[in-house]
């Protein structure tokens, strides 16, 4: 069991002392055997207390343990908190006080613990938004039959938890494809199975583990993956723009929530189809991660994700400074309730540049703002630049809650209900140090 970081021992002499000076006054001006008889009782009962919380203080122990260490909204978490006594003497009652701040997680609890014995429980929270919690830390509390005395041991260890944002089902967004030459162009240097290898290289995050030649790896003491040609390019850039003067909506239905999941999303698809995927945030602190593929960068993306925050700086200015430093023959998805057109100057220098943007705009009318898509979507369609519109009621669906964690699966029926498929493998418990 984890040593509390804390043991504090309070005596509560409120009372019995003011009682027990009273009983010696009287006992000195008026000897009787009574009264000391009531004074011996009294110091019996003090001592008889302080022997008590010292033996809960030494013997009563807690412990918390996290099976997952990341979720997604719709998952749930679960905890398992074990609160055990060694001592001699029963704790008669025990409050567990949790200090977390993941939205709507109750763990707090009041209980008993006998002699030398145990209780076990479990405790179980659906996430509902995204973003970087930790549980704990913990107080535990208890005190003698009498009230004379109070424990409390501070566990000042906490465990840290990423709520990433859902993968939901979208419609199908046909992606203009980076280059002029569109995404038949070829590149040397990526992975297909279906094509000749012409070199190794040090493994990188995100290579597939099948592409390693260990044939290498066992003269170069290091891993090397293979290397091929004739591999369409077909790089991903997901630009998302959180700026905070083109928001509309309210919590979990509002633009900025909804954008967020709309890149997650895109991510997943476009990792899911052998891409390798970037994103870019316009977020109050700028997220820049270069296009990689595999399990690693989809983490990495949607830990990135759980915790953006609205930005200050708008994304035509973003798009001036950033631009510049974007890789050609890319598609790059633009996310933006930004309908004003600001943004659409430093936008027009992509096709110049062997990159074609594909821009999804969410329609700020629809979450109750007062711009609508309309007056932006006639100026893209004259430039020839591929858009879709994304409202409201189009996010706000059943799908957009489960999450998958670990092996959760989940599908959506006929009537637009998502089920989980299948639920996640037994994992270990993680103790909270």
């Amino acid at each position: 069991m984890p040593e509390p970081t804390k043991i504090i021992l309070k005596h509560n002499i409120s009372v019995m002392l003011p009682l027990l000076l009273l009983l010696i006054g009287v006992e000195l001006v008026w000897s009787e055997r009574v009264w000391m008889m009531l004074i011996v009782a009294l110091g019996g009962i003090w001592l008889f207390e302080f022997v008590w919380a010292r033996s809960l203080a030494r013997g009563l122990r807690f412990k918390r343990e996290l099976r997952y260490g990341w979720a997604q909204v719709g998952d749930q978490l679960e905890e398992r908190f074990t609160l055990s006594n060694s001592s001699r003497v029963p704790a008669l009652w025990v409050q567990v006080t949790d200090h977390s701040n993941l939205g709507g997680y109750e763990a707090a609890l009041a209980t008993g613990v006998s002699v030398d014995s145990e209780n076990v429980w479990l405790n179980r929270h659906v996430c509902t938004r995204r973003g970087a919690f930790h549980l704990g830390p913990t107080t535990i509390s208890s005190g003698t039959p009498f009230g004379m005395y109070s424990i409390n041991l501070e566990y000042m260890s906490a465990e840290s938890v990423i709520v990433m944002p859902p993968i939901v089902p979208l419609p199908e967004i046909p992606l203009a494809p980076g280059g002029r030459a569109y995404e038949g162009r070829r590149r040397a240097s990526t992975f297909e199975r279906t094509v000749s290898a012409v070199a190794v290289r040090e493994y990188q995050h995100g290579d597939p583990f099948k592409a390693i030649h260990w044939r290498t790896v066992a003269h170069a003491d290091e891993l090397m993956v293979r290397t091929f040609e004739n591999t369409p390019a077909g790089d991903w850039w997901i630009w998302l723009d959180l700026d905070a003067n083109a928001q509309a909506g309210q919590g979990e239905n509002s633009t900025l929530e909804h954008s967020v999941i709309l890149a997650a999303s895109l991510a997943e698809r476009g990792l899911s189809s052998g891409k390798a995927v970037g994103l870019i945030v316009n977020a109050r602190e700028l997220v820049w991660l270069a296009p990689h593929v595999g399990e690693f960068q989809r983490l990495h993306i949607l830990g990135a994700l759980a915790t953006v925050e609205a930005s200050s700086q708008s994304l035509a200015t973003q798009l001036a400074s950033l631009s510049p430093a974007m890789n050609h023959n890319a598609s790059v998805i633009f996310i933006t309730s930004a309908l004003e057109g600001e943004w659409l100057t430093p936008l027009l220098s992509f096709p110049a540049r062997t990159t074609l943007p594909t821009v999804i705009l969410l329609d700020r009318a629809s979450y109750g703002g007062t711009t609508s898509a309309a007056e932006i979507t006639p100026l893209l369609a004259q430039w020839g630049i591929p858009h879709f519109v994304i409202t409201c009621d189009l996010m706000d669906r059943p799908e957009t809650h489960p999450g998958q964690q670990g092996t959760w699966e989940w599908r959506v029926n006929a009537t637009g209900r998502a089920v989980a498929r299948r639920t996640p493998k037994e994992e270990g418990w993680r103790v909270l140090q």
